[in-house]
């Protein structure tokens, strides 16, 4: 297991060396990416906002699509909105009385949840997250500004200056920060065990391994975003057949290519 004192050295490496990889994104950067996942994600239909895809154990909630497990539910993914919410309330944001003590999610499965999708719970839930796109952006942005760190203390050290590098060069340029931050919230930073098939993982680590070449400019981007397919489509590969993933695959598809554009 990597020490605390190993992630703080490498941060303070990080910092000193390459202080424009981690430099905190500016509000217009945040906003303008945090609209364009939003966009991509509801397709401007605000109740896509509270969402539970079929064949999944947990909604999904927001323009991150975050993670919420009812009561005694777990699976391998980790759970997100609980984060959320209290990202939100100590950015100023005032909760829905039922949501303070951050319970777990209130439906128990799918079918449950659409049966109360316009309930006046519902429709507080969906007005919080309608009202909070830009800290919910800023959440996003802030977990892309901690992964760097955390990633670069799990990879072997021949491969931390390639992952160091074709970071660097995607994080210099709107586009490749836009897919930093929406691949790192879309399939995590790739470091939890139990997000793994088949011992192999699917997350910006994984991708950023993955790239061939060190790629500058749009082709830095371009590249991320055909080593993110390679990547997924591994992952569809290797998943539970009962899963059905390779249902999701085109869709995954289409949002990596919105990285080029």
């Amino acid at each position: 297991m990597t020490s605390l004192l190993t992630v703080l050295a490498l941060a303070a490496f990080i910092r000193a060396e390459e202080p424009a990889v981690t430099a905190r994104l500016s509000d217009d950067m945040v906003v303008a990416i945090a609209y364009r996942i939003c966009d991509n994600e509801t397709g401007g239909v605000p109740g896509v906002l509270t969402h539970w895809n079929r064949g999944e154990e947990f909604a999904s909630l927001g323009i991150g699509h975050f993670i919420w497990y009812p009561e005694g539910r777990r699976g391998p993914f980790q759970e997100s909105f609980p984060r959320v919410l209290s990202y939100l309330e100590e950015h100023g944001v005032k909760l829905p009385a039922w949501l303070k003590l951050r319970p777990p999610c209130p439906w128990p499965d799918r079918r449950s949840f659409f049966a109360d999708i316009d309930s006046p719970r519902m429709l507080e839930l969906r007005a919080l997250l309608q009202s909070t796109v830009y800290l919910q952006g800023r959440f996003m942005a802030d977990r892309l500004q901690t992964a760097l760190p955390k990633m670069l203390a799990v990879t072997p050290r021949t491969l931390r200056p390639k992952v160091l590098s074709r970071f660097k060069a995607l994080s210099a340029q709107k586009q490749g920060l836009y897919a930093l931050v929406d691949y790192v919230n879309f399939k995590g930073e790739g470091l939890s065990p139990p997000e793994r098939y088949k011992h192999r993982g699917w997350g910006l680590l994984q991708v950023l391994v993955q790239m061939r070449g060190d790629p500058e400019g749009p082709e830095a981007v371009a590249e991320f975003s055909r080593s993110a397919g390679r990547v997924l489509a591994r992952r569809v590969r290797n998943s539970p057949p009962e899963r059905r993933e390779s249902r999701w695959l085109a869709g995954w598809r289409k949002r990596l290519r919105t990285y080029l554009s």
